[in-house]
């Protein structure tokens, strides 16, 4: 049975037809308010950012969400979970500025801002899902804890998973450090002949994994986590994974993760896609490419599966930027996530989510 997805555009012509009452009428049509009840502490998940990136959902956006959570009586907090790698997110304090520079204060979103898993990512409560993968997963207790939930997704490319969408926000977003741990579970070879010595990698590598060897980089495969930061800063793309073998994998665990959350708030959690900025990378690295494609709209449904499928089909339908990242694909109905690096296959998300009872891929698009 088809899932309804619910969508507008960004035109506007009237204040009574922008960008803000069209997030509020989405929230409305799509039916989030019937599951958030009275007296709810409800957990709007997003990403605050990385700082130096700027394509993050913008806090005035979230305004809208967390007055429509307290219309019914409940109270918002934002919330998200440290990073696996060093950077401006690496714990709770470090998390915390950076979300207060990017704009997520109090007197701008209306909610507080709490960080799910703990000061050290150390706040841990497990879920049973019974898959292929994981019999259970390691979820931040404050995100299962809470009693309804919005998750708001930036969608855009990824390096390893081919696009980031609801699926892909709740699963890292949700987890804890171990958690994101058993999700990558990849080990990163670095090839010598293309490899220029510039010792990005070593700097970004949160487990000191990387060293320069003879003017070259090396991995310790004892120490290395998985967790594609080196990947992301390579500028010749000398640092590489299996991807014939271990993508499909690691898409599938993060896919299960994502499937944790789902369950522990099923028939009491709502999704919305954010497809403006669409960059070619995860908002966790600290910068901002150009977009891909031109900016679509926002889309809101119940079901991940569905709302992912959508993001994906239609950021698929439009023209690519040729000067973007881009190097294929750019016409439109061409996949676009390939068109920036062939090795991914952001469907498999999808796909498996279907498979595994999380949602359905058959959706029924419903613009308002």
């Amino acid at each position: 049975m088809s899932s309804k997805v619910y969508f507008v555009d960004f035109r506007a012509r009237t204040d009574k037809n922008n960008k803000i009452s069209k997030i509020r009428n989405l929230f409305d049509r799509a039916g989030f308010g019937q599951f958030i009840q009275k007296d709810d502490l409800t957990a709007v998940k997003l990403h605050f950012g990385e700082r130096g990136g700027d394509s993050f959902i913008s806090p005035l956006f979230v305004r809208q969400i967390t007055d429509k959570v307290k219309e019914r009586g409940a109270k918002p907090f934002l919330t998200d979970t440290n990073t696996l790698y060093s950077g401006s997110r690496h714990n709770s304090v470090d998390h915390l500025l950076t979300a207060l520079e990017h704009g997520f204060d109090y007197t701008v979103t209306g909610a507080p801002i709490i960080i799910a898993d703990g000061l050290h990512s150390e706040n841990a409560t497990e879920i049973n899902i019974d898959k292929k993968h994981f019999s259970k997963v390691m979820l931040a207790t404050d995100i299962v804890s809470a009693d309804s939930m919005i998750v708001l997704s930036h969608f855009k490319g990824h390096e390893m998973a081919g696009f980031g969408g609801a699926i892909k926000n709740i699963a890292m977003g949700g987890a804890v450090a171990l958690g994101k741990k058993q999700q990558h579970a990849l080990k990163v070879v670095v090839d010598p002949d293309k490899c220029i010595g510039c010792s990005k990698c070593v700097a970004v590598c949160p487990t000191k994994a990387i060293a320069m060897v003879n003017r070259k980089a090396s991995v310790s495969h004892d120490l290395c986590i998985g967790c594609g930061e080196c990947l992301t800063v390579c500028p010749v793309q000398a640092n590489g994974i299996d991807w014939e073998t271990d993508m499909v994998d690691f898409i599938e665990r993060m896919t299960e993760y994502s499937y944790g959350v789902h369950k522990s708030h099923e028939g009491r959690i709502g999704y919305m896609n954010f497809l403006m900025d669409i960059t070619p990378d995860c908002d966790c690295v600290p910068w901002s490419d150009i977009p891909i494609v031109p900016d679509i709209g926002i889309l809101a449904s119940l079901d991940p599966v569905a709302i992912d499928q959508a993001s994906f089909d239609l950021v698929n339908s439009q023209p690519g930027f040729s000067n973007s990242l881009l190097s294929s694909n750019l016409e439109a109905g061409a996949d676009k996530f390939k068109g920036l690096r062939p090795h991914t296959d952001g469907s498999i998300q999808m796909k498996y989510g279907e498979e595994i009872g999380m949602g359905s891929r058959d959706y029924e698009l419903i613009a308002l």
